[in-house]
């Protein structure tokens, strides 16, 4: 079956692809029916851990999306993307809290926890599903809403409780942004972090930016002027004017002359572009890292662990981040005030030490990790690197929900919560 993830692979008994939440959990009493495991995939730009036998369920197929104007939820089956719903949803005059890439699968993105492009303004996208639908690992299916006991174990958890069929999640009154990059040649990497650095201490909560260290590739479909060339790259979103916008980041184009600049208003719709994210399946790994500050020491250590074979994203938290959601989500480390993620090309599972390298550098000021944002096989998908993502009461707490409500761990084709005993 095909997948964005290219580096590996499921490697299933079976595939299934039902069309209907019936047809799912059809597929999952076969696999608890024959003790085999379950893997479940979309688009598998997430595939952190591959299937070796059992039952692989795409939710492909299950792409369904309806939109309600008048109370701005929409329902949203697994199979749907996000750039789908981004074109739906603008219709209306409405958005979705979507993140970086218009192509991942919604719900997939929801069970990382979705971190999104306006995330400082109105918080993780998962703490705006209102009502989800699940297949848990005895073929039952489940309506679950806020307040249920299995509902905020779901997300940030990435695939350990059963396969999420549909979302009814909140969308909201958005119907343009400004936003987009500033490229500057990596000459500028230290003075150009410092600034940003001291410009995002006093950004309002509503600007979400972040800074990505990249070398493009000496490819042919790429501009002359980017081929093989090293870049810093600041990202900008903000939930206000043109001319709130310009006003905001005149301190950051004051640094030097960018290579390209194509900050702007856009519709909503088309925000996708602003990460720019690489379209064509590949092979990657990656780790991340909550920080607790992201200061001058923090960044010589970032940038002495990291080199032209790693690609860095240093996202800006805080903000509307901060609170608690009425999804109960098991997303930990709120307080944490940056996300710093690095991925590098990975030919197949296994340590990666240039990830190796970035998480020994920034352990003096790791809070956690996501889930989500763990992509690679071996040495980091064991269980002390699961629980690493949350607290141990957290821990605790999914661990004993994942005891009633998966004993087995069929679900394990992830980063697996180990049953309690």
């Amino acid at each position: 079956m095909d997948s964005f993830q290219t580096a590996y692979a499921h490697n299933p008994d079976l595939t299934v692809e039902p069309r209907s939440a019936d047809e799912v959990a059809a597929a999952v009493r076969h696999a608890a029916e024959r003790d085999l495991p379950i893997g479940v995939q979309a688009t598998g730009h997430g595939l952190s851990v591959p299937l070796d036998g059992g039952v692989l369920i795409s939710t492909a197929r299950l792409d369904g999306l309806r939109i309600d104007p008048e109370t701005r939820i929409a329902r949203v089956e697994a199979g749907v993307r996000a750039g789908a719903l981004l074109e739906a949803a603008a219709e209306h005059g409405l958005a979705p809290l979507s993140g970086s890439s218009p192509s991942v699968s919604v719900v997939g993105y929801l069970l990382g926890s979705g971190l999104g492009l306006l995330a400082r303004t109105y918080g993780y996208a998962a703490d705006r599903v209102r009502a989800l639908e699940l297949v848990t690992a005895d073929g039952e299916r489940h309506r679950l809403e806020p307040g249920d006991a299995l509902f905020g174990a779901v997300f940030g958890t990435v695939g350990n409780f059963g396969v999420v069929t549909a979302v009814e999640l909140e969308l909201l009154p958005v119907a343009e942004i400004y936003g987009g990059q500033l490229v500057f040649d990596a000459e500028l990497t230290e003075p150009l972090l410092d600034a940003w650095r001291a410009w995002a201490a006093t950004a309002p909560d509503t600007v979400t930016t972040s800074a990505g260290l990249l070398t493009y590739p000496d490819l042919e479909q790429l501009p002359p002027f980017l081929r093989g060339r090293s870049v810093v790259s600041l990202r900008i979103a903000v939930d206000g004017s043109a001319a709130e916008g310009e006003r905001l980041v005149a301190p950051l184009r004051a640094v030097g002359e960018p290579i390209t600049d194509d900050l702007r208003i856009m519709p909503y719709a088309e925000s996708g572009s602003i990460h720019r994210e690489p379209p064509e399946p590949h092979g990657y790994a990656a780790t991340n890292a909550l920080l607790a500050h992201f200061d001058a020491a923090a960044q010589r250590a970032l940038l002495a662990a990291t080199g032209p074979e790693t690609v860095v994203d240093i996202r800006q938290l805080g903000g509307a981040l901060r609170e608690p959601g009425r999804s109960g989500a098991a997303i930990d480390f709120r307080e944490a005030e940056f996300l710093v993620r690095v991925v590098t090309a990975a030919d197949g599972p296994g340590s990666v030490p240039a990830l190796d390298a970035v998480r020994t550098a920034l352990e003096p000021v790791t809070l956690g990790h996501q889930l989500g944002f763990l992509y690679g096989a071996g040495d980091i998908a064991d269980e002390a690197q699961t629980r690493a993502a949350f607290t141990p009461e957290t821990y605790r707490g999914l661990a004993a929900l994942k005891a009633e409500y998966d004993p087995a761990a069929r679900f394990r084709a992830t980063r697996a919560i180990v049953p309690a005993h």
